[in-house]
């Protein structure tokens, strides 16, 4: 094999050992997720047990527990909108700003698009979801 042929071969190689051994990252990391996960919420159903078996005021506490572990999500979700919102406004605002000097013209419009989904967001969390110490509206 002459040194045209390995350069080839590498040149072929090189790119699927890549695709490879990414796809192999990515399915290890959401295996090792999900097992941390299950393990997570074995960890808290069993506190949760043991809290309950242990006597009267372990009912309430297991409750109260539970209440205020939904409360986190909820907080935890409105906070998620909230920077998903600000990284939109700011991402539209940017393509605008990129695509007018980019190109000129009335294409820089197409910036509003990720901009008014991220101000959509922010009106969705301020004014129309319930607040998180409430619970989910019925």
């Amino acid at each position: 094999m002459d040194s045209h042929g390995l350069v080839e071969a590498l040149g072929v190689m090189v790119p699927i050992v890549a695709i490879v051994s990414m796809f192999t990252f990515i399915s290890i990391a959401i295996w090792m997720g999900n097992r941390r996960r299950e393990r997570d919420a074995f960890y808290k159903s069993e506190t949760l047990r043991r809290i309950t078996e242990a006597g009267g005021d372990g009912a309430k506490a297991a409750i109260e527990a539970l209440r205020e572990d939904e409360r986190l999500k909820r907080l935890q979700r409105r906070e998620g909108l909230k920077i998903g919102g600000v990284i939109n406004v700011a991402l539209g605002i940017g393509a605008m700003i990129f695509l007018h000097a980019l190109l000129g013209g009335s294409v820089y419009l197409s910036g509003l698009i990720p901009g008014l989904i991220g101000v959509a967001m922010l009106v969705y969390v301020y004014a129309l979801a319930a607040p998180a110490e409430q619970g989910p509206k019925a």
